[in-house]
C-alpha cells in the first residue's frame, strides 16, 4: 500500500512512537510518505529514518512557564495556510491515511475521501478512561483536532475498553545496569532555571536533565547535569536511572514503566491531556503526581523503591499486523490480544 503517515511532532512522544510503526510498515514493502507539523524544521531532531517525509505548519498550542496558553495559541493561528496545504497537497494513489494525532494529514483524508486510521494516546479519550480537567470545549476540541474513521487509543491500562498498550521502542529492554542515585529529568515546559533550582538542594543525587531548547552542548553543575537534545544519549540514561521526573505525557511514562523506573509527574496547568494521564497514574499507583515544581514531593519521591516493569508487548508489530489484514473495524480483538502478552496490568476497580 502507499501510505501517508502524520505525525504531529509538538512533543517527540509521537516521533517515537510513529517511528516504530513506520519502520515496521516500510518493512513490509509499505511505500511509506511521513508528514511532519506542528513543529519548526529547524526543532526536528534526528528524523532521517524517516526520509522522505514533508514538514508543514500545521496546528500546534502555545505554552509558558508550565502552562498552556489559549490566547497565545490563537493569535499564532495561521488558517489560511493550514487550509492551503491541505487542498494544495498531492495525495495521489495513496490508498490509507495514519495519523498519529496530526491534524493536517487527517485532512487529506477527508478531504480525498482515504480511509484513515487514528493511531495515538489522544484517541484513548474517545473512550471511557479517567478524565480530569476537561470541559464541553476541550473535549470538543480534542476530538475535532485529528478525527479520524478508525480511532486506535494507547494508555497504560485497557480500563475496560477497546484500547492498545503503549509502543516501545524495542531496543529499550532494561538490562542496563541500574545506578541509585540517577535521576532523569525532562520538564520541557518550565524554565530551566527553576527546574535547576528546585533540583539543587538534593546533592544525595544526581539529576540529568534533558528539554532545554537552547542548550546545545553538556553543562555539569555539581550534582545537576544538563544535557542537550541526544535521542541515543536520553534512552541510555533513562536505561540505567533509578526514576524519571517529567510532565505528564504519554510517551515517556510508558517507557519508563516498561523498565521499572519510579516516576513524579508534573502535568502541564490547563492541558486536560495531562491532568488526566495525572490522574490515571495516580489512579493505577504507577506515579506520584506535583501540580507544582514542589521540593517536598522530590524528596518524599526520592525515597520510595521503583516500579516493577510492565511487560507491554510489540505493540507497533501488532498494530502492523492488523493494518495488512484489513480488519480495521475489529479493534477489540486488537486490544484482547495486546494485553493478553502484557506482563503486569496494574489494577483498576473502575473508579
Amino acid at each position: 500500500m502507499k501510505i501517508l503517515f502524520g505525525i504531529q511532532a509538538t512533543g517527540n512522544g509521537h516521533i517515537s512512537r510513529s517511528r516504530e510503526v513506520v519502520l515496521r510498515l516500510r518493512a513490509r514493502g509499505h511505500e511509506v510518505k511521513v508528514l511532519f507539523s506542528g513543529r519548526d524544521p529547524s526543532g526536528l531532531k534526528e528524523i532521517e529514518v524517516f526520509k522522505p517525509f514533508d514538514v508543514r505548519r500545521g496546528l500546534t498550542f502555545q505554552t509558558s512557564r508550565g502552562r498552556l496558553q489559549y490566547l497565545k495559541t490563537a493569535f499564532t493561528l495561521n488558517l489560511p495556510r493550514f487550509y492551503r496545504d491541505i487542498y494544495d497537497y498531492d495525495a495521489a494513489g495513496v490508498d490509507m491515511v495514519i495519523t498519529d494525532y496530526e491534524p493536517l494529514s487527517a485532512r487529506i483524508a477527508r478531504r480525498f475521501r482515504i480511509p484513515c486510521i487514528g493511531f495515538g494516546h489522544q484517541y484513548a479519550f474517545c473512550f471511557d478512561i479517567p478524565i480530569a480537567g476537561a470541559n464541553p470545549f476541550t473535549r470538543r476540541l480534542l476530538q475535532a483536532f485529528a478525527p479520524a474513521d478508525h480511532p486506535v487509543g494507547l494508555h497504560w491500562h485497557h480500563f475496560g475498553q477497546p484500547i492498545l498498550p503503549p509502543v516501545i521502542p524495542g531496543h529499550l529492554d532494561g538490562t542496563r545496569p541500574v545506578e541509585a542515585d540517577k535521576v532523569l529529568v525532562y520538564l520541557p515546559f518550565d524554565h530551566p532555571a527553576e527546574v535547576q533550582t528546585l533540583l539543587a538542594p538534593f546533592t544525595s543525587h544526581r539529576f540529568f536533565i534533558y528539554g532545554i531548547a537552547e542548550l546545545c552542548s553538556p553543562v555539569d553543575k555539581g550534582q545537576l547535569h544538563l544535557r542537550p537534545y541526544s535521542r541515543s544519549g536520553f534512552l541510555r540514561d533513562l536505561e540505567d536511572c533509578n526514576g524519571v521526573i517529567c510532565g505528564a505525557g504519554f510517551e515517556l511514562a510508558g517507557e519508563a514503566l516498561q523498565i521499572g523506573k519510579k516516576l513524579l509527574v508534573k502535568p502541564l496547568e490547563g492541558q486536560f491531556e495531562q491532568l488526566s494521564n495525572a490522574l490515571a497514574l495516580k489512579k493505577l499507583q504507577l506515579a506520584r503526581v506535583m501540580q507544582r515544581l514542589d521540593p517536598k514531593a522530590v524528596q518524599l519521591w526520592l525515597e520510595l523503591p521503583p516500579n516493577a516493569p510492565a511487560g507491554y508487548p510489540d505493540t507497533a508489530q501488532l498494530i502492523a499486523d492488523w493494518i495488512e489484514n484489513g480488519r480495521w473495524e475489529d479493534i477489540g480483538s486488537l486490544s484482547q490480544e495486546a494485553w493478553a502478552q502484557t506482563g503486569r496490568i496494574p489494577r483498576w476497580d473502575g473508579r
